[in-house]
């Protein structure tokens, strides 16, 4: 079987094909779905090894439809890459390591999302460019108009063009700002169609609909919960899950000392934003459901602080997500206390 790797990039990539008899070929093509037909379909079945990126997946699913196997591969696996140099680093260089990495079965497969959560990963990434747009819009539209000595009150976001409406703006002004407030009116719109399309999710998916019992999580962070972890089962457990959000402190230790720091920051930084803010919504919330963590959560900020208090908590939410998705199970005040009475 002949070992092929390829070199992913927006407009051109590079592949290396090393045959049965040792014969190494290496081209250079356009990034597109004729091309890579074009140079695979008459080939004999063949084992790919792509980088995951941008392009991976339709790549992927392009170059399985012509009959060979293709792992995409996780780049931060170290071993992938015996003989790259920072200082010579060219992509033939990098589609002949992939292509020797997968005749070696040097690398570490990436999890290849499912098409359904994928296009729910779509849906919250387009929601979360409406967002960072309107609050851009608004930022920007408030200092114009106190630059004028005038000022909107504060608010929901939601609500902003009807506080301004109450702003008695001069003339120039309000011609100045009429774009941006028929965008803020477009962009309104448009982020209730995508926040009911993101709740239908919820009704529609019995797992989404399971998180959405737990304190602080509402339909649009728990879809992105189960659209970024796509299968529970790939998890060992709760503490795979909260380093996977990157909500685990960074280490540096040797025999001679152990030093801790910030939380690594490692995956996707909108859902772990989202378990932040979810741990927020439990501080403040006064349900019954959300005491036991509240008071758990208050303990830990009376001996260090409030900000790790919430990553605590964001940590904790995500740990006690994973075990109801994984136990098919609702929030269960009743539970969580008795485990908390087993620590103390």
């Amino acid at each position: 079987m002949d070992h092929i790797g390829i070199d992913l990039h927006k407009r051109e990539s590079q592949i290396c094909i090393v045959t049965e008899e040792g014969e190494l070929i290496e081209r250079t093509i356009r990034t597109t779905r004729d091309r890579f037909t074009a140079v695979l379909a008459e080939r004999a079945r063949a084992r790919i090894l792509l980088e995951a990126s941008t392009e991976s997946e339709w790549v992927a699913q392009c170059v399985e439809a012509l009959g060979h196997e293709v792992i995409v591969a996780d780049p931060n696996y170290a071993p992938m890459y015996p003989e790259r140099r920072r200082r010579v680093k060219t992509n033939r260089r990098d589609a002949r390591t992939l292509a020797t990495a997968c005749r070696l079965g040097a690398y570490r497969p990436a999890h290849r999302v499912s098409v359904a959560q994928r296009r729910i990963r779509q849906q919250l990434s387009v929601r979360d460019v409406l967002v960072r747009t309107r609050t851009r819009a608004i930022a920007m539209t408030g200092a114009l108009v106190r630059s004028e000595g005038l000022r909107v009150r504060s608010g929901e976001p939601e609500q902003f063009i009807r506080r301004l409406d109450d702003v008695s703006l001069p003339a120039a002004l309000s011609a100045t700002l009429a774009p941006t407030v028929a965008l803020l009116k477009t962009l309104e719109a448009e982020l209730r169609d995508a926040n009911r399309a993101i709740e239908q999710i919820a009704v529609d998916d019995p797992i989404v609909m399971r998180l959405t019992t737990a304190p602080g999580i509402g339909p649009l962070t728990a879809a992105a919960y189960v659209a970024t972890l796509d299968r529970v089962d790939r998890f060992a457990g709760a503490h795979q899950v909260e380093s996977y959000f990157g909500l685990v402190p960074s280490e540096h230790s040797s025999a001679d000392y152990r030093r801790r720091g910030h939380i690594t920051k490692a995956g996707d930084p909108r859902m772990r934003w989202l378990l932040v803010q979810a741990a927020w919504a439990v501080w403040h919330s006064k349900q019954a459901d959300a005491q036991p963590l509240r008071a758990w959560a208050r303990r830990i900020a009376d001996r260090r602080g409030r900000s790790v208090a919430i990553i605590a908590l964001a940590r904790r939410l995500a740990g006690i997500l994973y075990a109801m998705w994984r136990d098919e199970k609702p929030f269960d005040r009743a539970r969580l206390e008795r485990s908390a009475a087993v620590v103390h």
